[in-house]
């Protein structure tokens, strides 16, 4: 396996997923459905490293992605101007999305997927709610709630098909991917509604927020690559192209 055939598996994931929730008027208005492509590998990675994976996972992994969709659709809406017609279209189409997916799963009959999703996104949505809440948090809370938000959904997917032992992989990954895109934007001079909360719980525990969010991204990341060196039900190309994704992120970072 190389980086050609992970992009080929990643591309084709998000062609299925395109082709399940394809609407020409959505489209034209706000293109192609919110797909993160790191949430699709990690999301991937069992059937990369060879679980079995059968037409059931397949067509669940396709839900997993419409799920996200859905909700990166419903994330993306701009405060302002919010009465126009392409924001308007944008709550529409999250809104399609999340009847396709019901609408897969209802006809899958896949009662403990429908299950695990439901219970996922309702406690994605309550620690996207936190946020907006006055309550004062530390750090380590917010960061189990973006691990949660981030991963949450791919967690449970692995749960159902017994995959566990991913889990820990892809909830270092992919909260690490999110600190780092947050800290990006927060140096751009752009404050997300997470960073802002980010920035308020490290000044209310006296520290400097630029310097505890890198230094917990230097954590996660030496800690992710231990964890996948150690992880003997990684196959040795796959264990590869993981330490390859921190790798690629430490140079980045770096540069």
């Amino acid at each position: 396996m190389n980086a050609t055939y992970i992009q080929n598996s990643i591309a084709q994931l998000k062609t299925e997923i395109f082709m399940d929730v394809r609407h020409r008027t959505l489209q034209k208005y706000t293109g192609v459905p919110v797909l993160d492509e790191n949430q699709l590998f990690y999301l991937l990675v069992p059937f990369l490293n060879g679980e079995e994976w059968q037409q059931e996972e397949r067509e669940a992994a396709i839900t997993v992605g419409i799920v996200y969709a859905a909700l990166a659709a419903h994330d993306h809406i701009k405060e302002l101007n919010a009465t126009s017609k392409e924001q308007q279209l944008t709550v529409l189409a999250g809104d399609f999305y999340s009847g396709r997916y019901y609408e897969i799963l209802a006809k899958s009959g896949n009662v403990a997927l429908i299950r695990n999703l439901s219970q996922g996104i309702v406690q994605r949505c309550e620690h996207q709610i936190k946020v907006y809440e006055a309550e004062k948090r530390t750090l380590e809370q917010w960061y189990a709630s973006i691990t949660n938000i981030e991963s949450g959904l791919i967690s449970k997917f692995f749960e159902l098909y017994s995959f566990g032992n991913y889990i820990p992989i892809v909830e270092k990954s992919l909260l690490t991917l999110r600190l780092e895109r947050e800290w990006a934007t927060y140096q751009r001079g752009q404050v997300t509604v997470m960073s802002r909360v980010l920035e308020e719980s490290a000044r209310y525990a006296g520290v400097t927020y630029g310097n505890v969010i890198q230094d917990k991204i230097v954590q996660l990341k030496t800690e992710l690559l231990q964890v996948i060196e150690e992880a003997s039900f990684l196959q040795g190309d796959v264990k590869l192209a993981l330490q390859a994704h921190v790798e690629a992120s430490i140079a980045s970072t770096n540069g």
